[in-house]
């Protein structure tokens, strides 16, 4: 209290009732509103604590997806070199001894390839069977009767998975 509102209760004790009582009422409202208040900090604390947890673990899930897929475009960028030397194993050009010593080369190479890519969870899409259009690419439809209609009659470029996201869709033909 001021000093002047004790000397007025001093000097009229009616008025120190009623003060009494105004003050113990705005004594009561300032500790209800502080009561509220604080009870709004406290859940803004809250919801500042799981915003903080929502992120951390939103950053690490990103982090480890960064991680997994790292070398994508470095095994993408494979993709053309393991292409040309399987078509390079599968060109018919003689049978002399050297050419037969040079595709063995080439074979062995491919299949080093193969296990490195298999180390580094790269796999060939499944091209047996259905055509999926997650994994497949249509280039072409044709009537056939020795494949079943909407079976890959014929695969033109192979695909790939990288840890199972597509690296390259395989480009197939459909049955009709």
């Amino acid at each position: 209290m001021s000093q002047n509102k004790k000397e007025n209760l001093d000097e009229n004790p009616a008025l120190d009732e009623q003060d009494c009582q105004e003050c113990e009422s705005d004594g009561q409202d300032c500790q209800d509103d502080l009561a509220d208040e604080l009870n709004k900090v406290k859940e803004d604390l809250i919801r500042a604590t799981a915003d903080f947890e929502n992120i951390k673990k939103r950053l690490e899930r990103e982090k480890a997806e960064a991680l997994k897929f790292a070398n994508e475009s470095f095994a993408r960028d494979l993709l053309p070199v393991i292409d040309a030397l399987e078509i390079a194993a599968n060109l018919q050009s003689g049978d002399d001894e050297i050419t037969n010593k040079i595709k063995d080369g080439i074979n062995l190479t491919i299949e080093q390839f193969k296990k490195c890519f298999e180390k580094y969870g790269i796999k060939e899409i499944d091209t047996n069977g259905e055509f999926n259009p997650e994994f497949h690419n249509a280039i072409n439809y044709i009537e056939t009767e020795e494949v079943e209609s909407g079976k890959i009659a014929t695969v033109y470029q192979k695909g790939y998975l990288y840890n199972d996201r597509v690296l390259r869709p395989s480009m197939v033909v459909i049955a009709k």
